[in-house]
């Protein structure tokens, strides 16, 4: 079972855009059928349909945008990056202004969709405008002087309410109703057309137009996350090696301990047993992943050395560079052949 998640768990990460493509799409169904499943009570009164309209209208895209950067796996590789200390490598901005808009992207997905089913659906809108029907167009003109403001306001505010509307005699609810959804229709047909255009542009016509600077944002972001991945790796794998190495030499410990302890027995009289190659070569490799960091001081000096002051991007460089490490000028060294990772932000 566990080989089956980690294999799964594999197959997510290295398909990591798909991934994340599949989750927005996953949370813009889930959004269209929260509000399905909502029950829409709109209150009927003159000053509190319009903050209850709104509230329904933009509460819920900020949750659901809120809730897509948190399922984001690079919020955290972004604010580390922009958190962290400069030190011999200067922080671009315009990387961190990519990643944020490649997670910004994603996230918006459930939210528009939000908005784009309460605008089709109408309910809010009448809720949130039926004070503003033009009676003298729509309903009885005649009639209409003889209610104050305030009469008129509050008569208005029970057109979302069939069970409490009584004012047919001054305009037919069903024509408000009608009014009203018309152009909540209209409004929704015309938002979806303009966020698609938006993401038309952004995706497709903006890198056009500034593909230099695209490509260089597109690189170093994916080499951001392709730097984490392996540093993380790189961390674990040395946490195993370091317990395994603890644990046998505690458990070494305990058996020189015990053999001092009963040196009357038979234990201390057999002479000792040659060490196994093979065991020794196993210790050997698991020192040599250690890298030369065999304690708990070193290893807390080496992780707060990578936060402070990551190694500048600049292969061969044998001085430390106090400069930008971002590459920059000066003469070109010699290019080398290194594993990629493949990486989707």
């Amino acid at each position: 079972a566990m080989d089956k998640f980690r294999m799964v768990f594999q197959f997510l990460q290295s398909n990591q855009e798909s991934f994340m493509n599949g989750i927005c799409g996953i949370m813009a169904l889930a959004s269209a059928q929260i509000y399905s499943a909502f029950d829409f009570n709109c209150p009927c009164l003159p000053g509190y349909n319009t903050a209850y309209s709104a509230g329904i209208l933009l509460a819920p895209p900020l949750v659901l945008f809120l809730l897509g950067l948190v399922l984001n796996n690079n919020v955290s590789m972004l604010a580390e990056e922009w958190k962290r200390p400069p030190g011999r490598r200067a922080k671009d901005p315009a990387v961190l202004r990519y990643m944020f808009c490649s997670m910004a992207q994603r996230a918006l997905i459930a939210p528009v969709v939000w908005v784009a089913v309460t605008l089709l659906d109408g309910k809010c809108f009448l809720c949130a405008f039926c004070t503003a029907v033009p009676v003298t167009v729509l309903g009885n003109s005649s009639l209409a002087p003889s209610l104050t403001p305030p009469e008129l306001a509050r008569l208005l505010a029970r057109v979302p309410c069939p069970e409490i509307y009584d004012g047919d005699w001054l305009l037919a609810r069903e024509v408000a109703v009608r009014y009203l959804r018309c152009i909540s229709q209209a409004l929704g047909w015309s938002f979806v057309l303009l966020t698609t255009l938006l993401a038309f542009v952004v995706r497709s016509v903006r890198p056009c137009f500034t593909q230099a600077a695209f490509l260089k944002s597109k690189y170093w972001s994916h080499y951001i996350d392709i730097e984490r991945k392996l540093f993380d790796e790189t961390c674990t794998e040395h946490a195993k090696a370091f317990a395994k190495v603890c644990i046998q030499q505690f458990f070494e410990a305990m058996n020189h301990d015990l053999e001092l302890g009963h040196t009357h027995g038979a234990l201390a009289m057999a002479p000792a047993s040659s060490a196994d190659p093979a065991t020794t070569d196993g210790a050997k490799e698991e020192r040599e992943k250690l890298r030369g960091i065999t304690d708990q001081g070193a290893m807390n000096r080496l992780l707060t050395s990578w936060h402070k002051c990551k190694p500048p991007l600049k292969l061969g460089q044998e001085e430390p560079l106090m400069g930008n490490g971002w590459p920059g000028g000066g003469p070109r060294l010699p290019r080398k052949e290194v594993a990629t990772y493949f990486s989707k932000v």
